[in-house]
């Protein structure tokens, strides 16, 4: 978890923009051995092999240790103090909740509550299973480019999973290159939005197909998720994306506003591996801005004890 808290021993925090390859897979520096361990001659020390001891000749060598230990302990109060700065500077109640190291395999999907599966097709997904108390965060379409959106995402440590639409961001496809160079994901959700049903087999395949080679033109890589528009689709769908390497289709169980918060369920909560839709949106058509729909969902998300996860990572 990251910490807000400038004393708590142990506690980090990003302080700024963290590097690609440390969003998809954020985790707590693991405290060192021996932290806390019990006193010499304990049952706990009885019978275990003891570090040689610091000869009483080199005090020199206990006072760097003191020293070493005292920088450590200055450094996780820095980190404290910057992101309790962050938390406030953005608004937020407090900073996200730290996810777990993405997993080194994939969730295995079953036909569960939340996945439907179906051979030959890419898997549908409402919840990815799992026990962890994580939740996903996923916007759709494109029509909005706040540059303080993806910078507060960036400074708080939330990863984005993207779906955009090509007639949506063709205009400024740099925007979704910076989210992809700082660990977010930008996802397939056609080229012009149509609802899909409602079109046969090959114009569905050129609306998705046509999209996954716009955005291997332009952000550098081959998506491996596909939203259908509206969260409509059918056996043409599925198997139109298949054919051009979607792997999974996520849909979701909540949808996210600048002021509300929109649930499936009847309890009105947060599931482990729920999926939470919004959209890059503006003033124009919302009641708010992107940093305050971020700042909503951050804040209702923390409150229920969970911490937000990278959607490609367990898909």
């Amino acid at each position: 978890m990251v910490c807000l808290s400038a004393v708590v021993a142990g506690c980090a925090a990003p302080t700024g923009r963290e590097a690609p390859s440390s969003r998809a897979g954020r985790s707590a520096a693991p405290v060192e051995a021996g932290a806390g361990s019990a006193s010499a001659g304990s049952t706990a020390d009885r019978g275990a092999p003891r570090p040689p001891a610091v000869p009483l000749a080199l005090p020199g060598l206990a006072r760097s240790e003191e020293e070493s230990s005292s920088e450590a302990v200055a450094r996780r109060e820095t980190a404290g103090r910057a992101a309790l700065e962050t938390a406030h500077r953005w608004g937020v109640d407090r900073l996200p909740l730290e996810a777990p190291q993405r997993p080194v395999s994939k969730p295995e999907l079953k036909p569960v509550q939340g996945v439907k599966l179906q051979d030959g097709r890419p898997p549908v997904v409402y919840r990815v299973p799992t026990d962890e108390k994580i939740v996903f965060l996923t916007v759709d379409d494109g029509a909005e480019k706040d540059p303080e959106f993806s910078r507060m995402a960036a400074e708080l440590g939330v990863p984005l999973s993207t779906f955009v639409a090509d007639y949506l961001a063709r205009e400024d496809y740099g925007y979704f290159r910076d989210l992809a160079a700082q660990g977010d994901a930008v996802n397939n959700h056609t080229i012009n939005h149509r609802n899909l049903k409602v079109l046969g087999y090959d114009q569905q395949r050129d609306e998705i197909c046509r999209q996954q080679d716009r955005l291997e033109e332009q952000i550098g890589t081959r998506p491996r998720l596909f939203r259908p528009p509206y969260g409509e689709y059918n056996d043409d769908t599925l198997r139109a994306a298949g054919s051009c390497g979607i792997e999974a289709v996520p849909l979701w169980n909540e949808e996210a506003f600048p002021d509300h918060m929109e649930y499936r369920y009847d309890d009105q909560r947060l599931h482990s591996g729920d999926i939470i839709l919004t959209h890059f949106r503006g003033t124009d058509l919302w009641p708010g801005t992107m940093p305050d729909l971020l700042r909503k969902v951050v804040n209702e998300v923390t409150s229920q004890g969970f911490a937000l996860a990278r959607l490609d990572d367990y898909l």
